[in-house]
């Protein structure tokens, strides 16, 4: 259980940091859903839809290639230094390829008035590459608070940056017509601070991690980079193929949607991209766990019995993504005022809240396809995690491409859950065969089946019991039963627990002296 408990510390810490850093900038929805127009509050989900895949080219699985090669090599700084120096040179290269090439990407995006966009997203996209290796510096060296600390500082920053832009620049100028701020404030111009303001604080990043970033020499290992690029390339095709999975529908969603015009696609856009962050809670759970995990599953590989401790990982992750799939579902009718402030807005976003538990299945799904992974990245094949997600990429464009003409953004919920179930199966049926691990599988479809049936459950009660309040506490109920039963069924897992095991220790005990 030791390993169990630094994995859950280490997970805290990058929790802390990922989990309250996005989720608080993703409290802004509301203030973003107001501020923009449905229209534009898509434009900026459309850039944001873009800029992953951008990510993907330019950090080239190197962040997964440091950390297998600084685990198994000696000489660490080595494999540092030569990371550091062909990172910087791809991100000169290819920063100044999207600047000159801007215009036309726009157009691509549909964000034909605004090039200046394109720029923005490329300085963002610079900085956090640059910021890539330092971060992972940090996590394999196991200083997650400092990690924590700059995740959660930077965000901030760029929380106060955007409210300043956005809330208080057009009270001074409406203030003081001739002043400074009046001189550059544009009312229309609300993406591009937003923009501006992630901008600020991606470069932000970058300088707090000036320390670790500029702790490499210019020494060069043209052997190492090449075994590095070897493993990584790959990762390449599966990170642009995940990319495809995660954020592509936005941008079909716009080329496709069952619309007359690009407004209104854009409009599909907006209420499908605020209604796929009421997935929050899963998604920002499963980058953190990511965050914990990648090093430690390889630093346990070099242990005894790596496959057990993998399996009651999974357990534990299966476990607790359950739960929050019934907190998310069961409260919807409380999450979906998280959506906009303004009510007339709220009703346009609520329109989209059938695709929520759709979507917090496939998330479901990904996060235990993540878990899986392990197995091609310790066995060196990571080929093999390319060809999982160009299937799922493949599931995703193919049902897109066919449906959303037809269904709109419901096509692009049921695509991203057809592609992450698929990848979750590939991968555990080819894993097994190549380094099997043995997770209890049985019972971890069964408790997926469970909470799916309880959401069942609560929709024909609301169905025949309308209300706010019996929504919630039918909610509440089914969540408290289906804990209850957990507890009951783990037992023993929940007694070896710190801090509540303790509590379940004493009851066994008391059971055993009747």
């Amino acid at each position: 259980m030791s390993n169990i408990k630094k994995l859950a510390g280490q997970t805290m810490w990058y929790g802390v940091s990922s989990i309250a850093a996005r989720f608080l900038f993703y409290l802004l929805t509301p203030y973003f859903t107001t501020k923009l127009t449905v229209a534009r509050y898509g434009d900026m989900s459309i850039l944001y839809a873009a800029i992953p895949f951008l990510n993907v080219i330019f950090t080239y699985g190197i962040e997964t290639a440091y950390f297998r090669f600084a685990t198994k090599e000696s000489d660490s700084k080595a494999i540092y230094n030569t990371s550091i120096i062909s990172i910087v040179s791809s991100t000169v290269l290819l920063t100044s390829i999207l600047i000159f090439f801007k215009t036309s990407i726009a157009h691509l995006l549909r964000l034909d008035s605004n090039p200046e966009f394109i720029v923005y997203a490329a300085m963002i996209i610079a900085f956090d590459t640059l910021s890539t290796l330092p971060f992972a510096k940090l996590r394999l060296d196991q200083r997650p608070r400092k990690y924590a600390f700059i995740r959660i500082l930077t965000i901030c920053l760029q929380i106060a940056v955007t409210y300043f832009l956005l809330s208080v620049c057009p009270r001074l100028a409406a203030h003081n017509p001739n002043g400074f701020f009046a001189t550059f404030y544009n009312p229309d111009y609300g993406v591009g601070y937003i923009i501006i303001a992630n901008m600020i604080a991606s470069f932000s990043a970058l300088i707090f991690l000036r320390k670790e970033f500029f702790s490499f020499k210019f020494q060069f290992n043209k052997k190492i980079w090449v075994a590095m690029m070897i493993y990584s390339m790959p990762l390449i095709i599966a990170g642009f193929g995940g990319m495809i999975n995660e954020t592509f529908d936005r941008i079909m969603l716009s080329w496709l949607a069952p619309v007359s015009n690009v407004t209104a696609a854009k409009d599909q856009v907006g209420i499908y991209s605020a209604c796929y962050k009421l997935s929050i809670l899963i998604t920002l759970f499963i980058q953190a766990f990511r965050m914990g995990a990648e090093p430690f599953f390889f630093k346990q590989a070099e242990g005894k019995n790596p496959q057990k401790v993998y399996a009651r990982v999974m357990k534990f992750f299966v476990i607790t993504i359950t739960v929050m799939f019934l907190v998310v579902s069961l409260y919807i009718d409380i999450w979906k005022y998280f959506l906009s402030t303004d009510p007339a807005k709220l009703k346009i976003y609520w329109t989209g809240l059938k695709v929520v538990p759709i979507l917090l299945l496939a998330n479901m799904f990904l996060g235990i396809y993540y878990n899986l992974s392990i197995w091609y990245k310790l066995t060196h094949k990571t080929i093999a995690g390319a060809y999982i997600t160009l299937v799922g990429a493949a599931i995703t464009l193919v049902i897109n491409y066919f449906f959303i003409p037809y269904f709109g953004y419901m096509a692009c919920a049921w695509a991203t859950f057809a592609c992450y179930g698929s990848m979750m199966v590939i991968s555990f049926i080819w894993g097994q065969k190549d380094y099997r691990i043995p997770y209890a599988w049985r019972k971890l479809v069964a408790y997926i089946v469970i909470v799916v049936f309880l959401f069942f459950v609560h929709k024909i009660f609301k169905h025949y019991v309308p209300g706010f309040m019996a929504s919630i506490l039918s909610g509440t109920l089914l969540i408290l039963i289906y804990i209850a039963f957990l507890l009951k069924v783990e037992w023993r897992e929940v007694r070896g627990l710190p801090v509540i095991g303790k509590y379940f220790r004493d009851g066994s005990a008391d059971a055993k002296g009747k």
